[in-house]
């Protein structure tokens, strides 16, 4: 049976798909079936819990198309995870003796919301298929269908979440502007952090974005505005094993020779020496809701920057975090021709009632469909190996990891 009433909720962190896969769905539904009535949850998995919802009239179907015209989320975000019901607790959005799975069951089918479109990463989707199961031992038919959002490109089985493709593009223009900073002062060492808790494709693909943008800019050498003094001199990755003392000695002769030196760190580069420094030293590293550490207040960009600053004789760090600024971009073309496909698809999949997150599945050949639920995982590791990326190691003479194959001409 075709559903009568939809829901749409985005959770977790911002990325640039959020606003355009919000709007698209609106179109879409509003194209092929405008009876279907469908509703907005305001701030995630917080509304749901608190029934805050937002009503999608007519005035809103016709401006849904403008959304791709903007960064963040127009309904609100939130990290809310329903099984840790103490921090629910805690944050009020539960009474003492509830079960946030049972109030958000309770709330759907208060609601009368047959179909769940979840915007969001591996924890917002799995939390929306805990959901549907629950209902189901209820007899609530409840189809869940999620769109997965991440800059860090990190699902499983997932070729290529949303908004990653634009967050590597805004971070190399974020470092474009913050680059010129060399000029500041002698000797002076630029940190770029990038997030990616587990993975370093984000950051690998920014590099990749960033010496691309080099490769079109004019120079004036005898001024020392030269390419090789604003390019990256090293990049650091969870995947990519490599020894401080060793690259300080290759960073130190780069910036005996340009002044200068160029570091794209991955934020969970290095952590758990950092989280084992924390804890030998009695701290108890912070964590969010779902158990990760909060890397922005354990700030692995400073750790580097005060272990790299003395080994390179630097008279300036300076550690610059394009994050925020790349997360709440508005989708570029890239992404967008993405998110149009997967909106399409996870439509197609509500009108038939089929569960699942809607991806291009690297198991099943890249094909868009929609992905079995317990199969849908986070922390999918980036590839080192990836030619591309070998080629960028190469380019900027750090060692590439055992193993790798020649280096290959670096692609998008």
């Amino acid at each position: 049976m075709p559903p009568r009433k939809v829901a749409i909720l985005t959770a977790g962190g911002l990325a640039p798909c959020l606003s355009a896969a919000t709007g698209g769905l609106i179109e879409r539904y509003t194209a092929l079936a405008p009876e279907i009535v469908l509703i907005c949850y305001r701030n995630g998995y917080k509304g749901l819990l608190l029934g805050d919802k937002i009503p999608v009239a007519d005035d809103l179907r016709d401006s849904a198309r403008v959304l791709r015209h903007y960064g963040g989320s127009p309904i609100g975000n939130s990290r809310v995870k329903l099984t840790n019901v103490k921090d629910c607790l805690k944050r009020g959005l539960v009474k003492e003796g509830q079960d946030p799975l049972a109030v958000a069951a309770g709330q759907l089918r208060k609601d009368g919301v047959d179909v769940l479109h979840t915007i969001g990463g591996d924890d917002t989707n799995t939390t929306a298929a805990d959901l549907a199961a629950y209902l189901a031992k209820e007899g609530h038919e409840l189809t869940v269908i999620g769109l997965p959002k991440t800059i860090d490109n990190d699902i499983i089985p997932i070729r290529q979440s949303l908004g990653a493709l634009t967050a590597a593009r805004e971070g190399a223009l974020f470092f474009q502007r913050v680059v010129a900073e060399h000029s500041s002062s002698t000797r002076v060492l630029i940190i770029h952090e990038i997030m990616g808790r587990h993975c370093g494709w984000l950051a690998a693909a920014t590099t990749y974005e960033y010496l691309k943008l080099l490769e079109s800019q004019p120079y004036v050498p005898s001024l020392g505005i030269k390419r090789d003094r604003m390019s990256v001199h090293g990049v650091y990755l969870p995947e990519l094993p490599f020894d401080i003392a060793s690259e300080a000695t290759r960073l130190r002769a780069v910036m005996d020779h340009e002044g200068n030196a160029n570091i794209f760190l991955s934020e969970g580069a290095g952590v758990e020496q950092i989280v084992a420094e924390m804890i030998a030293r009695g701290e108890e590293p912070p964590r969010d809701p779902f158990g990760h550490v909060k890397l922005d207040l354990i700030n692995p960009g400073k750790w580097f920057g005060e272990r790299f600053a003395k080994l390179l004789g630097a008279d300036k760090v300076l550690v610059q975090k394009s994050g925020y600024f790349a997360r709440a971009a508005a989708a570029n073309s890239a992404d967008l021709g993405l998110i149009d496909r997967c909106v399409r698809h996870a439509v197609t999949c509500a009108l038939r009632r089929e569960s699942g997150v809607v991806g291009e599945d690297e198991e099943r050949g890249n094909e868009l469909r929609a992905i079995e639920f317990p199969r849908i995982k986070g922390g999918k590791h980036f590839d080192v190996h990836t030619p591309w990326f070998t080629k960028i190691l190469a380019q900027i003479g750090q060692a590439a990891p055992e193993g790798a194959p020649p280096a290959a001409p670096m692609v998008g």
